[in-house]
């Protein structure tokens, strides 16, 4: 099972002596491009007009000058920069071992700047989102789209995709769709009224995700055979995929 996961845009900056070598991370056939994408980082992030180009405000200042120092910041896991809602409620360092192996061999982080990186891959907190046109790049998530399909359909063949990923990110690698369950949240209202779920559904799905590799689900490639498990706990609907669309997990939340 590939479960993809969108990065967050909050990331805890770290006090260890490590630093980031690229070398290191998942997925080398990746090195290059992330090489390319930290120069022009460092580029565009020490221009006067940073802040408009990389779409953030006056309070992330101190943020975006971190980034011309990327390979001198101190770098950790991933599971411990990224700090967001969904990886909150995944809560990957209270796992046991086998968990968090699996979750280490599962979940794939996709990212503006590495493309993408695992729970244990060591990075520096950074600022940079996939909506950004970046220097003379252009269109992160069609610069990724191109690098990032070969490599996760090569590592990842034949694998039940469960995709929790926003738009923009989803974009950057369109993940096949026959083999693709997309994560919807809807909250059911007083009145019986469906309400699909915006910011919490990053909490639901960090849930999903911690649920799958809690319960040793990650080897399940049925989609059937995944909500007959998952509605043990889980009040689950199922729309499968078409020729234009990916299959659709939804989680109803009362």
């Amino acid at each position: 099972m590939l479960i993809l996961f969108p990065p967050s845009e909050g990331k805890t900056a770290q006090s260890t002596h490590q630093t980031v070598d690229l070398a290191d991370l998942s997925f080398p056939e990746l090195t290059q491009s992330r090489e390319e994408l930290m120069h022009q980082l460092q580029i565009v992030s020490a221009t006067e007009d940073a802040l408009t180009q990389l779409k953030v405000g006056t309070s992330l200042a101190k943020e975006v000058e971190r980034n011309t120092r990327l390979f001198q910041e101190p770098a950790a896991q991933a599971s411990d920069v990224y700090s967001g809602v969904l990886f909150e409620a995944f809560d990957f360092a209270s796992l046991d071992q086998q968990a968090q192996e699996r979750a280490i061999n599962s979940v794939v982080i996709i990212s503006a700047l590495w493309g993408a990186v695992r729970l244990s891959d060591v990075i520096p907190a950074y600022r940079l989102s996939m909506g950004v046109k970046l220097g003379e790049v252009g269109d992160l998530a069609k610069y990724w789209r191109g690098e990032l399909s070969p490599v996760l359909d090569r590592h990842y063949s034949g694998e039940l995709v469960i995709d929790c990923r926003s738009a923009a990110y989803a974009k950057a690698y369109p993940a096949p769709l026959e083999r693709t369950l997309s994560v919807r949240v809807e909250k059911v209202l007083e009145n019986d009224e469906r309400k699909v779920v915006s910011h919490m559904a990053k909490h639901y799905r960090g849930e999903l995700g911690r649920y799958l590799v809690q319960k040793d689900l990650t080897d399940i490639n049925v989609p059937d055979e995944l909500m007959n498990e998952l509605s043990r706990d889980w009040e689950v609907e199922f729309c499968p995929a078409t020729t234009k669309s990916a299959g659709i997990l939804t989680l109803v939340i009362r």
